[in-house]
């Protein structure tokens, strides 16, 4: 009550024309060019793209008729769609599971104290620092199915008897890419789960070890159920952006061997840019949209219930 009524006589101290300006719309009106700013670069291009893919707008033919579903219809059929939409859900799951894991190894040994950890911190990043065009560039030369070095190695050891094709043939090339994209985006990853491994208080482990539990029974029963909801996040956050994976498929293969590592976005790029086919594209865009909601709405539902556990 006394820090109410000192606020009450503070106010009544202030000059008139301050007391008059309570009250009006000016944080309102100073947040429109955020707004307006954000409106034009994310809402009217979904808007945009949205009304387009219910258009059979074509710039090759000059032509552009409302459709309607016909676009969505076709898309069903189409079974282009479906091997890059099977393509892109198997690059995604498949790099987020081995990019959680390893990097969840990688932000469990950066926890521990040893000499140089500091370094080894910085020197993690390195890969995720490295544009995407110079690593595609970087592993087709590895990966070169003539001179690359990985079919060296894999010969010196004894493991191959001759060159491997990995690019060009239909049923490695998706899995070399996955390991291009492993190899650079894991670091980001281990970060973010060494960030969430720091917020779980050392006391709890001292207190397992205490009990004589084992270093597996420590993180298997202490430090992954606190674990959990930022495991999820960041999954979530690299399912997301493997779905849109685009730069590192392009590069490498083009969508080759065969559609073999056609992805929704090399598949949109091409039927946009490359036969201008605007209502159709967008209706493929429409499609990846989608799919991301639902992948985030299902990270969604398991977070939620990890933080209601964590909070029970």
């Amino acid at each position: 009550m006394a820090i109410a009524k000192t606020l009450s006589r503070e106010a009544d101290l202030r000059p008139p024309e301050m007391r008059f300006r309570i009250g009006r719309p000016w944080p309102a009106l100073l947040l429109v060019p955020a707004l307006a700013a954000i409106a034009a670069v994310s809402v009217y291009p979904v808007i945009l793209g949205l009304w387009l893919s219910l258009r059979d707008t074509t710039l090759a033919s000059r032509t552009d008729a409302f459709v309607g579903l016909e676009n969505y219809q076709q898309l069903c059929s189409d079974s282009q769609f479906w091997n890059a939409w099977i393509h892109t859900m198997e690059f995604t799951s498949a790099s987020t599971v081995l990019e959680t894991l390893i990097g969840l190894v990688i932000a469990l040994i950066l926890a521990q104290r040893f000499l140089g950890r500091g370094l080894v911190r910085a020197a993690m990043l390195v890969p995720w620092a490295i544009p995407t065009v110079v690593t595609s560039k970087m592993f087709g030369w590895l990966f070169d199915g003539q001179n690359g070095v990985v079919n060296y190695l894999l010969r010196s050891v004894g493991l191959l008897h001759g060159n491997v094709n990995w690019y060009g043939s239909p049923d490695l090339a998706l899995w070399t890419i996955v390991i291009a994209d492993v190899w650079k985006t894991t670091p980001f990853m281990a970060l973010l789960l060494l960030a969430g491994l720091q917020t779980i208080p050392y006391s709890l482990s001292e207190a397992a070890l205490i009990d004589g539990a084992s270093s597996w029974q420590r993180f298997w029963c202490v430090k992954l159920p606190l674990l959990a909801p930022t495991l999820l996040i960041a999954a979530m956050f690299r399912a997301l952006d493997a779905f849109r994976i685009f730069d590192l498929v392009y590069v490498i293969t083009g969508g080759g061997p065969a559609d073999s590592t056609e992805v929704l976005s090399t598949l949109t790029y091409k039927i946009l840019f490359s036969a201008l086919l605007f209502g159709y594209g967008s209706a493929l865009s429409t499609a990846m949209f989608i799919t991301e909601i639902f992948i985030a709405l299902g990270f969604g539902i398991f977070i939620l219930r990890k933080f209601k556990e964590a909070a029970q």
